[in-house]
């Protein structure tokens, strides 16, 4: 059995105010790793909200969640930002490439903020990865000239950059055309089925989410099934 990259144990946001309103609820949870994840539920049920707090974007009101058998709560804000850039990779609804550069120079941001790679390394890594998506050919181009689909398979290379363990996307096909939309799914499905990666994804779209190995359905911030 492939081991667990994340265990949750009651895992609870809530935002703190005159009136607390919790986000997610005494969530318990195992993912290991290969595994093709969709998260489903009605909108504001708490799906990316649950995103977030596994892939350390946010930080748990109660309850435990532990990373490679690590309780994550002991984390420094250092060690947090540091796993994130190391070990997880990100694909939102918005793209959020940095306009001023080119697909070639977003991918290689994360490679430069790691600096495990030389400058040359990390330039023909960031070619390869465009290159595995259909890019080669965009690699000099800036986010207005290319598509939708375009920019969220840069998008994508950008979260491959550092070889992350888990994926997380965002409602990642959520401002695609019917096509882009297709590409992307098959892109993600494939970095689980022939790469072994750990892909979690929020989705409204029951066609993406029948293609996963295992469909979260979240309800009120708690699992319903």
């Amino acid at each position: 059995m492939s081991a667990v990259l994340l265990k949750a144990e009651r895992l609870t946001r809530t935002l703190p105010g005159e009136v607390p309103v919790t986000l997610v609820r005494d969530v318990d949870l195992e993912i290991r790793e290969g595994e093709f994840i969709a998260i489903t539920g009605p909108s504001g049920s708490g799906k990316s909200s649950l995103l977030y707090l596994l892939g350390l974007l946010d930080q748990p009101s109660g309850g435990k969640l532990w990373m490679d058998g690590k309780e994550t709560s002991g984390f420094s804000e250092n060690v947090l930002a540091d796993t994130r850039l190391s070990r997880l990779g990100f694909v939102f609804q918005a793209n959020f490439l940095l306009p001023e550069f080119t697909a070639l120079e977003n991918v290689l941001l994360p490679m430069r903020r790691l600096g495990r790679l030389t400058a040359g390394e990390a330039e023909a890594r960031a070619r390869r990865l465009l290159s595995d998506l259909g890019l080669e050919e965009q690699a000099g181009k800036l986010p207005h000239q290319m598509s939708g689909g375009q920019n969220q398979r840069v998008a994508i290379a950008r979260a491959l950059a550092n070889d992350p363990a888990l994926v997380f996307g965002d409602e990642p096909t959520g401002n695609l055309d019917t096509r882009s939309s297709a590409m992307v799914q098959g892109i993600l499905k494939d970095l689980s089925r022939k790469k072994g990666r750990t892909v979690i994804v929020v989705t409204h779209d029951p066609d993406f989410a029948a293609q996963c190995d295992r469909i979260i359905r979240i309800v009120d911030g708690k699992i319903a099934a």
